[in-house]
């Protein structure tokens, strides 16, 4: 397939090029919406492009004249604007940013200040009691640490910025004129970690700017946008995203919570936003519970099937039809972003009918992040898009229904895992790297994930079973709140697998549905629906046996299963 380019884009070698762009393009645009709470009074204050980049220079202007050049800051904390203005500032001036994790127990993030060698770092007063922990324990070589906000005990970046002011107007340009290496480590992120310890991944600024303009080219995001920043930064996918956003000229607002994403999307009038699958379908399902409730249904069922035949005469009319449901979520959201996980094909058609476009891409820590996508002009139900513009990608050793593992090649590919050449080497071969991942191209070129290498089950004919296409379909079952399936030994045959799934079930549907049932005949209720979804597959992918739980299965902080983990409880009982 044919990877066209849709929009303009200007290619840059490093992030230092393209937020300077960015600013001499949008100058007094804002860049950031600031909500300030005080004494139960709210107020906003809009971040303008060129003051974005006057307080980055400050920052950095700061921490070169404390000797930060060649060291190596760590970052904590929620998305916030300082949040930031710190990582920028470590970038336009080559410091290594090493963002953390803020949802991480104190011991693992000890651990990655240790691993990472991190000289500095910057908090959130939210997770002051962590860091003043970690600072009496003195087991890292951290020297300063700085909170992102007015704090007796410790620096702030606020003052550091004022500081940084007056050496600048005191005629201080050595960082301002600080010449950038685009192919040096600059950032050094951890993965979450699913089956062992995470890895620290080393990227370049090269790295994420190639990523950007790849996303330039065939995403419809417009200056006209405002976002809202869900995805946490010190995730890849969320970090990269930032920058995208301020290179289209996005304004961008933050969440107050996920209890708040209704009352947010309104505030800020929000048009865009960039979300995880369990995020995006929380969203839908809340829609369609609303629905449900007004006894709407059958209606709302009845105006998508119009639509759907006007919208094939070109006629469209989605916005004023469900502009009700629309108004739910704001009344403007138009474009949404999901990744870091496959999407419900059912929510995805979900979306588009009642006139939200969706998207998905597919990427990695390692890839910085993106490597497939979804866009306005190629999409297809259950493909993760196509590979973007500068990317090659190849599937490795593929079987007979043409499924292999994914690999890839391009700018975008890590330098490698800090300090564990035996784990880079696995995966960084003749300059491809391998994801993990299996996958197939249909006809048409588009590319369908079918799992990770390693959660594939392989039966004792021979079969292959990928646990996420099962999950996806027993989700949709209205008690379930998450499961996982997986290969439990046959007692009848101990050389073969049996398919089984334990199953997380939804306290408040089935306490609103069946008040007061007793655990056996709820089981007994899912099971029958189980069944149902079985029906949809060949029999050698039937679940055989269900275990039930009310307790939440082991994830990551990104809300992935730690399917080792979860599999090595199971084996103990």
């Amino acid at each position: 397939m044919e990877r066209e380019k849709y929009f303009e884009a200007t290619e840059f070698e490093n992030i230092k090029e393209l937020i300077y762009d960015a600013v001499q393009k949008y100058n007094e645009k804002t860049a950031f919406i600031l909500k300030h709470k005080k004494d139960k009074e709210i107020s906003y204050e809009n971040i303008s492009y060129t003051r974005l980049l006057e307080e980055i220079n400050q920052l950095g202007t700061k921490f070169y004249e404390l000797g930060y050049q060649n060291k190596r800051i760590a970052i904590v904390g929620r998305n916030q604007y300082e949040w930031v203005v710190t990582h920028l500032a470590n970038l336009l001036g080559g410091i290594v940013s090493i963002p953390l994790d803020k949802e991480l127990q104190i011991d693992e993030l000890e651990s990655c200040c240790i691993r990472s060698k991190a000289d500095v770092l910057v908090f959130d007063e939210k997770y002051i009691e962590n860091i003043k922990q970690i600072k009496a324990r003195g087991n890292t070589k951290i020297e300063n640490y700085i909170c992102m906000s007015e704090q007796e005990e410790f620096m702030s970046t606020l003052k550091l910025k004022q500081q940084g002011k007056e050496l600048i107007q005191a005629g201080n340009k050595e960082y301002i004129q600080a010449k950038i290496d685009n192919d040096k480590m600059n950032i050094l992120l951890f993965t979450s970690g699913t089956t062992s310890k995470s890895k620290a991944v080393m990227l370049s600024q090269k790295n994420i700017a190639s990523n950007v303009y790849s996303m330039q080219l065939v995403e419809d995001i417009r200056k006209e946008d405002v976002n809202i920043a869900f995805l946490p930064f010190h995730h890849i996918f969320g970090s990269t995203c930032m920058v995208v956003m301020l290179a289209f000229g996005v304004t961008t607002a933050f969440p107050d919570g996920l209890r708040y994403i209704a009352q947010n999307l309104k505030e800020y009038k929000v048009s865009i936003f960039v979300g995880v699958p369990l995020l995006v379908e929380a969203i839908y399902k809340r829609i369609e519970k609303e629905i449900e409730k007004q006894g709407k249904t059958k209606i709302v069922n009845m105006a998508k099937k119009i639509s759907n035949i006007l919208l094939k005469c070109h006629i469209d009319i989605r916005k004023k039809l469900f502009k009700p449901i629309l108004d739910q979520l704001g009344g403007h959201l138009r474009f949404v972003i999901s990744g870091g996980a496959p999407l419900d094909g059912k929510i995805a058609k979900g979306f588009k009918e009642i006139g939200i476009s969706i998207v998905q891409g597919y990427g990695l820590t390692e890839t910085a992040p993106v490597i497939a996508a979804e866009n306005y002009k190629k999409m297809k139900y259950g493909s993760i898009g196509i590979p973007m513009e500068n990317v090659e990608l190849e599937l490795e050793n593929k079987d007979e229904q043409g499924i292999g593992e994914i690999k890839v090649k391009g700018p975008n590919i890590m330098l490698g895992y800090y300090e564990m050449e035996e784990e880079t080497n696995e995966v960084l071969k003749d300059g491809w790297f391998y994801t993990g991942d299996l996958g197939y191209f249909d006809k048409e070129g588009y590319l369908f994930l079918t799992g990770r290498k390693k959660d594939m089950i392989v039966l004792k004919n021979g079969k292959k079973v990928f646990p996420d296409e099962i999950e996806t379909l027993l989700n949709r079952i209205e008690e379930i709140k998450e499961c996982m399936v997986y290969g439990m030994p046959d007692p009848k045959d101990k050389n073969d697998l049996k398919l089984s799934v334990k199953v997380v079930y939804d306290k408040e549907v089935v306490e609103e549905k069946y008040p007061n049932i007793p655990k056996e005949e709820l089981e007994k209720i899912i099971w029958q629906k189980i069944k149902e979804v079985n029906k949809t597959f060949p029999p050698y992918k039937y679940i055989k046996n269900i275990i039930l739980t009310d307790k939440e299965l082991i994830k990551t902080t990104t809300q992935k299963i730690k399917r080792n983990e979860e599999i090595k409880l199971l084996n103990k009982k």
